[in-house]
């Protein structure tokens, strides 16, 4: 008789009940991660993950739930629209990874770092003391064709530009800036090949390639390009990559000749852009932020200053390429001898 009686009573709940729902949560958090950020710690927020179920009663029509992943979905929607700055909200700065602020970067006198597309421990001073007259003498057939092949670019270079020295050495860059990206990929690939190291050389040819790709962010400041020139940019430097690009996989010896050459070309060019500040020709305006900050500069630096460096660039990088051709002539590989990093 009682377990009929608790029978009829629960049934009667039950009925009162219908279609409600019963809610679960279960909360998790997550335990401080080893180590941290900038000293830090960093903790994952608690999360609570409801599960909903329902209670089938006869009579009730039964309703559609939500899995776990689209509920998960639906968080993160609120949350990217909380932080992008929706009614009511406040714009948040975007994190460099997942909930990670980005760090602060600073300079050496505690001013905040403005620069994004270099970093201050990738800055230098450049080495003033180099030789500017240094020239590799062509002997060999493969020396001769790589110099006359650069001889005959400088041409059609000075009828087009002339004496604007500021748009040259902005054409220039655009075009010094591809061996060293080219080969560091090819050797990049050819180091995954073989299963061996590179000496460095992969390293080293890109640091060209990106000290080359500065020097074209410098210029831009002081010379802004017309719409030809920029469309002869797109020209040349699809005529010239894949033509590199070849002539690297032919004979990585030629190919490391031609730079050279070209950055004895490039000193001369600079040489010339001195001569034309010094007279008076070109105006000696202030050296651009970026020069200032990249080459650790003085404040009160000018044009004539960055030239000078960006001269002394171009020497080292003749350098480089003709001691990599030199290893090639002598029949050995560059991973078999040490890459001059850092070497700008």
């Amino acid at each position: 008789m009682m377990s009929r009686g608790a029978t009829r009573v629960a049934r009667s709940v039950m009925g009162q009940v219908g279609s409600r729902y019963f809610s679960v949560a279960a909360l998790r958090s997550a335990e401080p991660m080893a180590g941290g950020v900038l000293g830090s710690p960093y903790r994952v927020p608690e999360r609570a993950v409801v599960t909903w179920v329902r209670i089938p009663v006869v009579g009730v029509r039964n309703a559609s739930t939500l899995t776990l992943g689209e509920k998960e979905q639906m968080e993160e929607k609120e949350n990217v629209t909380g932080s992008a700055g929706g009614a009511g909200g406040e714009e948040k700065e975007v994190g460099s990874y997942w909930g990670v602020e980005p760090a602060k970067v600073t300079k050496e006198d505690g001013t905040q770092w403005k620069w994004n597309c270099f970093r201050p421990w990738e800055t230098y001073k450049a080495d003033l003391s180099i030789d500017m007259k240094k020239h590799h003498a062509p002997v060999t057939f493969l020396d001769k064709l790589a110099y006359w092949t650069v001889k005959s670019m400088r041409f059609p270079t000075d009828v087009f530009f002339q004496r604007r020295y500021g748009c040259r050495a902005m054409m220039l860059e655009t075009v010094a800036a591809v061996p060293g990206m080219v080969g560091g990929m090819l050797l990049h690939c050819k180091s995954l090949r073989r299963f061996e190291h590179s000496g460095g050389w992969i390293k080293a040819l890109l640091e060209e390639a990106e000290n080359e790709r500065m020097h074209l962010m410098t210029f831009m400041e002081v010379s802004k390009p017309r719409w030809y020139e920029r469309a002869l940019v797109f020209t040349v430097q699809g005529v010239f990559f894949n033509a590199y690009f070849l002539a690297y996989l032919v004979s990585p010896k030629l190919a490391h000749r031609i730079v050279g050459y070209l950055e004895e070309e490039a000193i001369h060019s600079y040489t010339e852009f001195l001569k034309e500040l010094d007279k008076g020709n070109i105006e000696n305006v202030p050296a651009p932020a970026i020069a200032i900050d990249y080459w650790r500069l003085p404040a009160d630096s000018t044009l004539r200053d960055v030239v000078m460096v960006v001269r002394a660039d171009e020497a080292h990088h003749r350098d480089v390429n003709h001691f990599a051709s030199d290893i090639y002539y002598q029949g050995r590989e560059l991973k078999d001898n040490a890459a001059p990093i850092g070497y700008h």
